[in-house]
């Protein structure tokens, strides 16, 4: 018995071992229209293990990537899209630049950050205070997520007021709703511990 382990190692294993014999037996097919037909037929193949996207003309460009992959570059077939290169897939990824932005209370997060920039750039109306208040809920909601226990309001408007450079505060008789409020509605865990109920003892009657 011959193990998988002892066999050419997959280039790419999702398609299974029988997928690369047949690779494997079209680049020996010398009959190159015989040769397109086998490979034709392999791409029909894979791509039926995901029938939803075969009809995708993307994901038909990624089979055909595949198969060529899967040949090393040895197949000699027409293919509908620009032949791939092996200097292609062993080139390595471009590094991605990390966003270096700073956040001063990083529990708020960048996505507070924006909100509070855009509520300071909008008119004076009737509808920015109830913003400015469910900005203000929205802070003490992350708040509550970084620190489970408790908060107290003054806290997070001195916050909200020293982030938007002190353009950004509660109306005379606003206030934010209560911790309770937030856990029940916003999904934050309380880490309050989960009594067990009490163990109901039974009493024996010892049998004469």
């Amino acid at each position: 018995m011959q193990y998988n382990t002892e066999k050419e190692q997959l280039k790419i294993p999702e398609y299974g071992r029988h997928v690369q014999q047949m690779v494997d037996f079209a680049i020996t097919v010398e009959d190159k229209e015989e040769r397109q037909k086998v490979a034709q037929a392999i791409i029909e193949v894979i791509g039926n293990l995901n029938p939803h996207l075969r009809d995708v003309p993307d994901f038909k460009h990624k089979l055909w990537d595949h198969l060529f992959i899967m040949s090393d570059f040895k197949l000699d077939v027409e293919s509908p899209f620009p032949l791939p290169t092996k200097d292609t897939f062993e080139e390595p990824p471009k590094k991605l630049e990390y966003p270096q932005t700073r956040i001063k209370y990083r529990y708020y997060g960048k996505t507070i950050m924006n909100m509070i920039e855009a509520v300071v750039a909008l008119e004076e109306d009737e509808n920015r205070p109830k913003l400015i208040k469910a900005l203000g809920n929205h802070m003490k909601k992350s708040y509550l997520n970084w620190n489970k226990d408790s908060v107290e309001d003054q806290v997070i408007l001195n916050h909200l007021e020293e982030l938007s450079d002190g353009k950004l505060k509660l109306q005379e008789g606003q206030t934010l709703s209560s911790t309770q409020v937030l856990v029940q509605k916003g999904g934050i865990q309380s880490e309050v511990p989960n009594r067990k109920r009490p163990s109901k003892k039974r009493n024996f009657k010892r049998r004469k």
